[in-house]
This record gives C-alpha cells, structure tokens and sequence, in this order.
C-alpha cells in the first residue's frame, strides 16, 4: 500500500502510549497496532477526526503517500 500511517513518530513527540492514545480516540489498542503496523486497509474519517484532534495535528500530518 502507497499510504502510510505516521503515527509511531506523532505518539513519540506527543509522549502518549499506545493504551492512552486508543482510549482517548476511542479505539482498542489492537486497531491501534494495525493502524501502526500499516495492516489497515481503510479508516473512518470519524476515526481521523480523533487522532488529529488528539495529537493536535493536521490529517497530512498522520497520512503520507508514498509511490510503491
């Protein structure tokens, strides 16, 4: 897949766990993982409304395509 998910280096600067990160956007930690392991394939914008009003940041900053 050409879309990555960020995540891994926005909960690192944000100094968030995984667990604190899932129950503050409302999602296990296991669909955290396949968000961060790139196994996703889709996300509800509902879902990305949350990380970005979480971690503060734009949805460019938690998505990047990259050619395959």
């Amino acid at each position: 897949m050409a879309v990555r998910i960020l995540l891994d280096r926005l909960l690192v600067e944000r100094g968030m766990s995984v667990g604190e990160f899932a129950d503050a956007i409302g999602i296990t930690p296991a669909n955290v993982a396949v968000l961060k392991n790139g196994r996703a394939r889709a996300i509800r914008f509902s879902t990305l409304d949350a990380i970005c009003r979480v971690l503060e940041c734009q949805p460019g900053d938690v998505l990047r395509w990259e050619q395959d």
